[in-house]
């Protein structure tokens, strides 16, 4: 199973598992507020752990399909490199928001849910801690 950990701000999580694309279900223990994406054709799976983005991506995101999935992918490559260069730099960015580097590879379709997620992260990191990528 492959493995990716994200640990965005208070945390945010990629790693393997997960039997359909779906957002918090039933059966998964995760903490109030906690966004779950789940890709059951990579086995990839997304928990973010940041209060206020389970309300920021209700109230604030468009709609998923607002935007094509080769714009949110094209605007993710831009967001991650900049994030893992923020992360790698913890003298000159503040480290309680950049804590890892993301291992998001550009050549795997993580599909429509994961990227829209994962950009309204990136844009949510943008309002909430005001720093502009």
């Amino acid at each position: 199973m492959k493995y990716l950990i994200y640990y965005l701000a208070i945390g945010l999580f990629l790693f393997g598992c997960g039997p359909t694309t779906k957002t918090i279900t039933e059966e998964t223990q995760l903490p109030e507020g906690a966004v779950r994406i789940a890709n059951d054709d990579l086995e990839y799976e997304i928990i973010i752990i940041d209060p206020g983005f389970e309300t920021y991506l209700i109230s604030n995101a468009k709609p998923a399909n607002f935007y094509s999935q080769s714009y949110y992918e094209t605007k993710n490559k831009f967001y991650v490199i900049e994030w893992n260069i923020r992360a790698k730099n913890p003298l000159r960015y503040n480290p309680n928001i950049y804590e890892n580097v993301i291992e998001y590879d550009f050549n795997i379709d993580y599909g429509l849910d994961v990227n829209y997620k994962l950009y309204n992260y990136f844009k949510f990191v943008e309002y909430k801690y005001q720093q502009r990528f």
